[in-house]
């Protein structure tokens, strides 16, 4: 990853996550600004962990029909992703884990990597060798 967006990543968007904040404090005040972000923290965590056992769940059925769950491990990295967002002060991280506990984008996002993988492997970036040993 260049070195610029690891420069937005980690500095960038917790000098915007800040900004935001003051300007939602200069709006509603200090105590709602406070409920607001422990809120989302605790309703992100309580929707985590539901949609991750839901989809552990799912993971198991696939396995013992005898399915790889490739389409219930992306969204279980997903959901893990989201509760990262979610439990980070702040209302983008919040916005952008509210989004991927959204099946829909989950399923988007999902479809956006599968075309993109393919297509590193067309470009020859990427390269799968299967060796099968009996």
């Amino acid at each position: 990853m260049p070195l610029h967006y690891l420069i937005v990543l980690f500095i960038g968007i917790p000098i915007l996550e800040f900004a935001l904040l003051l300007e939602v404090h200069g709006i509603v005040g200090f105590w709602p600004t406070i409920i607001l972000i422990f809120g989302t923290g605790f309703a992100g965590a309580a929707l985590v962990r539901r949609q991750g056992i839901h989809t552990l769940s799912k993971i198991r059925h696939e396995m013992n029909i005898g399915n790889l769950p490739a389409p219930q491990m992306m969204d279980g990295i997903m959901i893990l992703l989201a509760g990262a967002f979610l439990v980070t002060p702040g209302l983008l991280t919040d916005a952008a884990g509210f989004a991927l506990l959204i099946p829909p984008v989950r399923n988007k996002i999902r479809f956006w990597l599968r075309k993109k993988l393919e297509q590193n492997m067309r470009n020859g970036y990427i390269q799968v060798n299967v060796n099968r040993d009996n």
